[in-house]
């Protein structure tokens, strides 16, 4: 018996699972409400359109075998019925209709249905401070507003842009002014670090180093607090209680909350934040309202707690669930791990599973193995080094989230995926250790970067391992006097260490090469604590344990070594005064 499905939303979970229900049930009429005249296109891909990677608009609409995904498309490939610049307004469920409106025309009508799908999305989050509505200030709302950006670049309207908001979207949209345009950019970000709440902050230093050699400028730790404009209407800069920023263009890039009004609207279940509630089918309080995408709440599979996740995967992969359960196919969607990996530059930073400062929040035991290895063989030509932190809970051994940043290449995401569909399991320490990955010297070392990551956390949680983290040693960098029995103990090469034995004094930085301590093992200090100091990591450890064998155990490790200092743009290193 044939069925009609109403879908309100057709960016990406909606067109997704109106093409899942046409591919189960070919006789029943589904029908895709949106109020835009552009759908199914990849949101995603806006930066990367406005930088110049992706050529034409058109792209971003189109199929992997070029055709555009417009109302034609969907009507004769697809056999999906398609209204845009159509408007929903209120949901009949007792008599179980939709009120919408074309936006063109005015006129209303009402739309039966026996299922319906809301994947309305999640709207931008404007800043509520005056000037937010000049000419020249934008969210990335939406294509048309892509569009329309890249038009006044090319044209030569702009020569200074500053971006509010230094989230994936932020970091992403100053990059494309800068990479290819050559526009003069600023980034704003009010919390502390960039990627706030994403990435623990040695990785959101990393990547704010990396900005900075871009020429992007960076400010941490400041909100705008007005947006500025001239007597025409048009912005001219931004003020934060720090600095006023010159700019022809402002990027709000404050985030998103759900479009759920229609779903309150309708006396569904909605989480005070605003995501709409849906059990693990994706179903709403109403059994024949179904939900997915970016306006839903869903679960964190680290934390059990409710969460928000608004991806463009995550959206596909929940549409065709949601595809599924309206068919009658048992399917079931339980949550995430929030998954999150981005282009930079020439770097790649990512991550999956919760932050070490988050695991702490939520009150697990947790402790975190910091490594900087090479990404591939250390002989194979283009190697280079990647910083990845595995995040745990030393009570459990369950492994909580790893965090990695290097070059932009198959590097990170490789690990990253792995971890994800680990963690999503619930895997321990034990289990990445044991992780069978491809090995091949070009891909990867003959250690893979997880399970080295993975040897660390269970040297820590066995207490072979004494670390000190980068945090507290940059504090007694600041001022010696922080811990003064404390001393750097510098194995790496001469040439490497000599330069801070002249600067910081022999007192405070001691250097004997890896190969040399059990030669001169007398001028190890013993009335003082050692911090032991590498490249990465590992032979620090070595030293460490050897010399605990000989009864020196006022040792510490510090995590991640120079690999990750040198990354981190500090000013106390040799040379970079």
């Amino acid at each position: 018996m044939s069925k009609r499905v109403i879908i309100i939303g057709g960016v990406a979970a909606g067109p997704k699972a109106a093409c899942r229900l046409k591919r189960l049930q070919p006789d029943w009429e589904v029908t895709i409400v949106d109020q835009d005249s552009l759908i199914s296109y990849g949101g995603c891909g806006i930066p990367y359109y406005v930088c110049g990677d992706v050529s034409d608009e058109a792209e971003l609409r189109s199929t992997s075998f070029h055709m555009v995904r417009d109302e034609d498309f969907f009507a004769d490939a697809k056999g999906v019925c398609v209204l845009t610049r159509t408007r929903a307004l209120a949901i009949d469920r007792k008599n179980r209709q939709v009120t919408v409106e074309n936006l063109d025309s005015g006129r209303q009508q009402q739309l039966g249905y026996d299922k319906l799908l809301l994947s309305t999305g999640a709207r931008p989050f404007v800043l509520p401070i005056e000037g937010a509505e000049l000419d020249g200030v934008f969210t990335i709302a939406n294509l048309h507003k892509a569009i329309e950006i890249k038009k006044r670049i090319a044209t030569g309207k702009v020569s200074r842009a500053v971006v509010i908001g230094g989230g994936a979207i932020g970091v992403e949209m100053a990059e494309a002014f800068t990479d290819l345009w050559g526009v003069e950019t600023s980034l704003i970000e009010f919390m502390p670090q960039l990627l706030p709440r994403i990435v623990d902050w040695q990785f959101a230093a990393m990547l704010k180093t990396h900005l900075l050699e871009k020429d992007v400028a960076v400010y941490t730790s400041e909100g705008a607090t007005e947006i500025l404009g001239n007597d025409e209407g048009r912005v001219i800069g931004v003020k934060t209680p720090e600095r006023t920023l010159e700019a022809d263009l402002v990027i709000m890039a404050a985030g998103v909350r759900p479009r759920s009004e229609l779903a309150a609207d309708a006396g569904l279940a909605v989480a005070p934040w605003g995501g709409i509630v849906v059990n693990n089918r994706l179903q709403t309080t109403d059994p024949d309202i179904y939900a997915s995408g970016d306006c839903i709440a869903t679960t964190n599979l680290v934390t059990g707690k409710e969460t928000y996740a608004p991806l463009g995967s995550l959206a596909n992969r929940e549409g065709r669930i949601a595809g599924d359960n309206m068919a009658g196919i048992p399917t079931t969607f339980n949550g995430v791990v929030g998954s999150f990996i981005m282009k930079a530059f020439d770097r790649c930073i990512a991550a999956t599973g919760i932050t070490y400062e988050a695991a702490v929040t939520e009150g697990f035991d947790a402790d975190y193995a910091l490594t900087a290895p090479s990404d591939r063989a250390h002989f194979f030509p283009g190697e280079a080094i990647a910083v990845f932190q595995l995040v745990f809970d030393k009570r459990s051994r369950r492994v909580l989230g790893l965090q990695g940043f290097g070059m932009m290449n198959d590097s990170i995401s490789a690990r990253i995926d792995t971890a994800a569909v680990m963690i999503s399991k619930g895997a321990t320490i034990e289990d990445f250790m044991l992780a069978e990955m491809a090995y091949a010297p070009p891909f990867s070392a003959a250690i893979d970067s997880i399970n080295a990551a993975a040897y660390v956390a269970d040297n820590i949680c066995d207490g072979r391992l004494r670390k000190v983290g980068l945090d507290r040693f940059f504090v007694w960098m600041d001022d010696f006097t922080a811990e003064p029995d404390w001393v750097a103990l510098d194995i790496r090469h001469p040439l490497e260490s000599e330069p801070f034995v002249k600067k910081f004094g022999a007192e405070k930085w001691v250097a004997v090469p890896y190969a040399e301590v059990r030669n001169r093992l007398e001028e190890i200090p013993r009335d003082k604590t050692c911090i032991i100091l590498c490249d990465a990591g590992t032979r620090s450890y070595e030293i460490q344990v050897f010399l605990a064998h000989k009864g020196i155990r006022n040792t510490l490790v510090l995590s991640g070594g120079f690999n990750v200092i040198r990354r981190l743009g500090v000013d106390w290193i040799p040379g970079k005064e």
